[in-house]
């Protein structure tokens, strides 16, 4: 029995020993103080971060780490901790200062660990100095503005080389406008407002990130323009104008994307039924395909097939939008020297129009999304796109009471057929 007493003595003093070396040699500064925020113990790092020997501290207030203008909080934030003591940060999010002997002050990350011994509390604060961490992030909120105003700039060089842009860009300003109108509207309804905010963050994280390289292309097109301007290749000309129109094409259809939407959400698009005969459906149908081939790269084909015999009831212009985006999206989603079929048919009771293509398919798990706000299918991440194309299809949809059915399967293309109710 004296043994293990012995030994149990022995372990405890080793412990304690344990202590005292990690407490004099811990790379943060912790100082030990007493219910009544007298400093019982300072360690090396503390003496070295503050610049007091440890016996100039001891038995003096805490405080006199503090600057004098957080003293009062301070005392009140220690009484709130000793109610309610358990390890936790100090500050709540607010950020912390501290002072040196030579009156320096920083700022700093404090830890508190309480801990009691004969009835009597006593308080640990670890402090880290941030000094550092602050520069840091001063440098990166500067630099965060200064690719602000380079972005800007970009924008401003492409108002002059597009006013067509410039005029969209308007637009959409008053979209966002009219959307953050819409916001305020429904503020009493807090699940609307939790939707709204996070498709304001959905957009501007999608169109800082849409907008950038159709913009870079434009201005580095523009730039070797106007650098290489006398020189006789005509062909280095035609291919930089090619992307300039290419990207501006681009930034159009963006742009569309987001005002479509608005207007959708906001109830501004009507349906305007009109009778459309069987050869006006031909026409509208080969319109689009026409309109579509110039987008095509060298040995893309769209194949155009239609010998429906039926009448419909629609909006003509709703029906053209539907059958471009899913025709835009067949060329997107495309590979080289692919064909794209348009087919349209027609039974007793509906007309189906489907875009087939040999692109690079859906998952079953995408395809249960397809219809959301911004969806991008996960093998779509490097191709451009708003992911709003597919829920403007389905809105229009809705709108002139079709329906659409998708068949797709990885690698292996993808077929959209909407369908219309004949007369």
């Amino acid at each position: 029995m004296i043994v293990a007493q012995t030994n149990k003595l022995r372990n405890g003093v080793a412990k304690i020993h344990q202590f005292g070396l990690v407490f004099r040699y811990a790379t943060v500064g912790i100082v030990v103080s007493d219910s009544q925020r007298n400093i019982i113990n300072f360690n090396n790092f503390a003496e070295t971060l503050f610049g007091y020997g440890k016996e100039e501290v001891l038995g003096k207030k805490f405080e006199i780490l503090v600057p004098l203008e957080y003293r009062v909080r301070h005392i009140k934030d220690r009484e709130e901790f000793l109610a309610h003591p358990e390890p936790r940060i100090m500050g709540n999010g607010r950020d912390l200062f501290a002072i040196k002997k030579d009156g320096t002050i920083f700022p700093v990350e404090i830890s508190l660990s309480p801990y009691s011994l004969d009835g009597e509390k006593f308080v640990i604060a670890f402090i880290v100095d941030i000094t550092q961490r602050k520069k840091e992030e001063a440098i990166f909120i500067q630099q965060k503005t200064e690719l602000e105003k380079v972005t800007n700039e970009v924008t401003r060089l492409n108002a002059q080389l597009e006013q067509q842009v410039d005029a969209r860009t308007r637009m959409l300003q008053e979209a966002l406008a009219e959307l953050e109108k819409s916001r305020e509207e429904l503020s009493m309804s807090l699940e609307n407002e939790k939707q709204m905010s996070e498709l304001k963050s959905k957009f501007v994280t999608l169109a800082s990130h849409e907008f950038r390289t159709p913009l870079s292309t434009i201005l580095s097109s523009a730039f070797l323009l106007e650098k290489y301007n006398d020189l006789p290749s005509q062909e280095q000309r035609m291919k930089h104008i090619h992307r300039i129109k290419s990207s501006v094409l681009g930034l159009k259809n963006i742009l569309d994307d987001f005002l479509s939407v608005g207007k959708l959400e906001e109830g501004k698009v009507k349906n305007i039924e009109q009778e459309i005969h069987s050869s006006e459906i031909y026409s509208l149908v080969e319109e689009v395909t026409e309109s579509m081939e110039q987008l095509l790269k060298p040995g893309r084909h769209i194949v155009f097939d239609c010998h429906s015999n039926a009448n419909i009831r629609t909006d003509t212009d709703i029906l053209k939008n539907i059958i471009i985006n899913l025709v835009s999206n067949a060329i997107k989603f495309s590979g080289d020297n692919s064909i794209i079929n348009i087919i349209c048919a027609a039974d007793e009771k509906e007309l189906s129009i489907t875009v087939k293509d040999q692109g690079i398919g859906i998952s079953e798990e995408d395809m249960k999304h397809l219809s959301e706000r911004f969806f991008r299918a996960t093998n779509a991440a490097n191709i451009q796109g708003t992911g709003l194309g597919l829920h403007i299809v389905y809105k229009y949809l809705e709108l002139i009471h079709g329906r659409l059915e998708i068949h797709s399967k990885l690698n292996e293309g993808s077929s959209f057929t909407i369908y219309l109710p004949t007369l």
